[in-house]
């Protein structure tokens, strides 16, 4: 969604599917979005292609993820780290190494199976406020983007 958003703000439109993704290329602000279509377990791969084909280094990577240890609606950003325990940035890490920013975006640790609740829809509560979760993360990856690692952490962190 934010990913989606973040291509809707800047008129990108044109998707292809390559490398196990829908890319999209924005050639004005050397901006490449990608969603990896595989597995989420197994996304490093297509990352690591694309970054590649691109020769985009760890640090010139954002990945945006959803965390369950963050609360619904919180935003994380961080210079490098590790997994924290979310598989699809395991493969990635395993791929291109840990030193890759990353925008992790709580959706909240369920009492239930936590697999069932990243695969289920949001409830009503938390579809009245994601439009907002969703603008604030791709108001963070602008930062990003615009100013740099530092400026977006403080932004999404606060």
């Amino acid at each position: 969604m934010v990913v989606d958003e973040v291509a809707r703000r800047f008129c990108v439109n044109r998707w292809k599917n390559k490398h196990g993704a829908h890319q999209a290329f924005d050639a004005g602000r050397r901006l490449v979005l990608v969603k990896p279509m595989s597995f989420m377990n197994l996304s490093g791969a297509p990352v690591r292609l694309i970054a590649s084909w691109y020769r985009t280094p760890p640090e010139g990577i954002l990945v945006v993820s959803d965390d369950m240890d963050l609360p619904f609606g919180r935003l994380r950003m961080r210079a490098k780290g590790g997994h924290g325990g979310h598989n699809g940035l395991r493969s990635i890490i395993a791929t291109v190494g840990e030193e890759f920013p990353r925008l992790r975006v709580g959706v909240g640790r369920p009492e239930y199976d936590s697999i069932d609740h990243v695969l289920s829809p949001f409830n009503a509560a938390e579809r009245a406020e994601l439009p907002a979760v969703v603008a604030a993360a791709a108001d963070g990856v602008e930062r990003w983007l615009a100013l740099g690692i530092e400026a977006a952490m403080q932004f999404t962190n606060a």
